[in-house]
């Protein structure tokens, strides 16, 4: 552009040089007409062209640059109404969850002032059962005397108006038990309310608790998107080691969490919330739509779904019940619908030990016989990856699937699934799903799963 106008520039300088075209000559009247140079003429020309094609360029260029700049503010005016109905919406859920919490304390306020009404009634009732058992006892060493004959020292007719009266006095006291049975039924129908008021008292606490920490992390929210920041919270909420800390914490329906053992990745889970706590599932079998003749990789980290058939992975097992006592419990049905289950205090070794399984304990009973107990663990063996007690023999490989194998012949809840009847082959039925001393080698079972929880979930059962 600025060469443009410097050309122009000095094509107008020649013009101007070169004066009136007109030019006197001599003393003569004669007057010769003199024209501009064509060169200039040209150089002028071109010059304008030039200057008129910038100018053309320019104006386009503008052009584009305010209609991106109208789209800027268009989308910028869209991305603030969003931010406004966001906003807008995120306060209302906010007020939603300050009334809900509102009502869950109000309602802990009444059942704890019902609660501290059937204490008192409680005491009421003991305080009247010791004045009862009292007077029994009372009663009793005076009938006791009078049978005796204490201070009765002929049987006259004195002694038998005595007799009599200790009649009536037995009869006051088969009253008097009569009437502290009913008191104790009484008292035990109390307790009953009590535990179930208090249960529902640390239910409702619970509830109370979550209820905050969601509020406070929807806040938290809240402000993360009006001021358009995406900074971590300063102190984060901690995840559930496992499904029994759900519980703990309130969550009462079971189904597909996250958790987060310590010193792990997150990972989901299916807990099964049951009235004594809650139990990490880790195995499922039943429909036979998932194979279960895997290898050691998928045996490690889990296949399978959630909600359907799974294997949860021996590493995320670990990292669950790693460095503590847990509770297995085993449930299997036939194909009758009878069900059977049974449970074990163990723990589960890591990948340097082949996650050898250890049963700290157990009953006499032939049931729970069908796992092996060994002193120094059970590893865990796969067709790829023989680590069963016997030398001269891959278990995983000659039945199916991956186990805790010891012998080849006692459990196997990993392996084929088959509809009954089981295949007529007798080397095909032994690969099946069987608990030996429920059902037999060789009888297929319909459903199973097994499940962990710690040791103290036994102390509730």
């Amino acid at each position: 552009m600025k060469t443009t106008l410097t050309t122009v520039t000095l094509s107008l300088a020649v013009l101007m040089a070169t004066g009136n075209p007109f030019e006197r000559r001599g003393s003569g009247k004669e007057k010769r007409v003199q024209y501009a140079a064509w060169d200039d003429v040209n150089v002028i020309a071109h010059g304008l062209l030039q200057l008129g094609q910038g100018l053309k360029e320019h104006v386009d260029k503008t052009k584009s640059q305010v209609r991106d700049i109208t789209a800027k503010l268009k989308a910028f005016n869209g991305t603030v109404a969003d931010m406004g109905r966001e906003s807008q919406r995120l306060q209302t859920e906010g007020e939603l969850l300050k009334a809900r919490a509102r009502g869950l304390e109000d309602r802990e306020g009444k059942v704890l002032n019902m609660t501290a009404a059937l204490r008192e009634r409680m005491e009421e009732l003991q305080q009247e059962r010791n004045r009862v058992e009292e007077r029994m006892n009372r009663l009793e060493e005076k009938v006791e005397g009078m049978l005796q004959g204490e201070g009765l020292p002929d049987m006259n007719a004195s002694n038998a108006g005595n007799l009599s009266d200790a009649h009536i006095i037995q009869w006051m006291l088969e009253a008097q038990n009569k009437r502290i049975d009913e008191l104790v039924d009484r008292i035990r129908l109390q307790q009953d309310k009590l535990d179930k008021q208090t249960l529902r008292i640390r239910t409702l606490q619970n509830q109370i608790h979550s209820t905050k920490e969601r509020a406070a992390v929807r806040r938290k929210s809240e402000e993360v998107v009006l001021n358009g920041s995406t900074e971590q919270r300063d102190s984060p909420i901690e995840m559930a080691s496992d499904c029994h800390e759900l519980f703990l914490s309130g969550e009462t329906t079971s189904g597909v969490y996250t958790i987060k053992p310590l010193n792990s990745q997150s990972f989901d889970v299916f807990c099964e919330m049951t009235a004594e706590g809650g139990w990490t599932m880790i195995q499922r079998r039943r429909d036979g739509s998932v194979d279960f003749d895997q290898l050691w990789q998928a045996y490690q980290s889990g296949f399978g779904s959630l909600n359907g058939e799974f294997w949860l992975g021996l590493e995320k097992i670990h990292a669950v019940a790693r460095d503590t006592d847990y509770v297995l419990k085993v449930r299997f049905s036939d194909w009758r619908e009878d069900a059977e289950t049974v449970q074990y205090s163990i723990r589960l070794g890591g990948e340097d030990s082949h996650y050898a399984l250890h049963i700290r304990e157990t009953s006499n009973s032939n049931l729970e016989s069908a796992l092996a107990i060994d002193a120094s663990g059970v590893p865990f063996s796969t067709r790829d990856q023989d680590n069963d007690r016997k030398n001269d023999t891959n278990c995983a490989k000659q039945l199916s699937g991956g186990w805790w194998f010891s012998s080849c012949g006692r459990s196997n809840l990993n392996g084929r699934y088959f509809v009954s009847p089981p295949p007529k082959q007798r080397h095909q039925r032994k690969q099946g799903i069987f608990w030996k001393t429920w059902r037999g080698r060789y009888y297929p079972l319909k459903t199973t799963a097994m499940m962990i929880a710690p040791a103290a979930i036994q102390n509730k059962s």
